[in-house]
């Protein structure tokens, strides 16, 4: 069983980010011919044909809002995937857990450990995202927050919290 959840972006943020994304730009919708582009929405791989925009995130800012830590310069922004019009989302509170294994789970990634002040603490390549990287990852009690990561350019994939005691 899945223990540590894999967080999509919420509902409030997507809508913000459906009109203009984090640099302050305008989202452009476009038709994914292709399909398999990973989702920060629903934390899967598009299908061709559907409607995406590729918009830009910046996850410390708005987890700093939320908790009243001050990243610095570790406050950055970068590309990421969504759905242009609304979707199914990932559940709510399971996240990873209603699928098997964890979003994006095939290839290698990076997991990014953050303090609760929003600094970075270290981070990992791991082979395998799995309940033992993120047990590793919080054996750390200075850490309260991960980010899984593409290893190929560092993109943002999703956040995974402390889990609650």
């Amino acid at each position: 069983m899945t223990t540590y959840t894999a967080r999509a972006l919420t509902p409030a943020t997507l809508k913000e980010l459906r009109s203009t994304d984090d640099a302050g730009r305008p989202t452009v919708p476009v038709t994914d011919e292709e399909g398999g582009t990973p989702l920060r929405c629903c934390l899967r791989r598009s299908a061709p044909g559907e409607r995406i925009a590729l918009v830009s995130y910046a996850p410390l800012r708005r987890w700093a809002a939320e908790t009243g830590a001050e990243p610095g310069a570790y406050d950055e922004q970068g590309p990421v995937f969504i759905h242009a019009e609304e979707c199914a989302r990932a559940p709510e509170h399971e996240g990873a857990a209603a699928r098997e294994g964890y979003a994006f789970d095939n290839d290698h990634r990076t997991v990014r450990r953050y303090s609760a002040d929003g600094h970075i603490l270290g981070g990992e390549l791991v082979e395998r995202l799995d309940d033992e990287a993120f047990r590793a990852a919080f054996d750390d009690p200075a850490v309260a927050l991960v980010h899984v990561r593409a290893v190929e350019y560092g993109c943002f994939l999703y956040e995974v919290r402390r889990p609650r005691s």
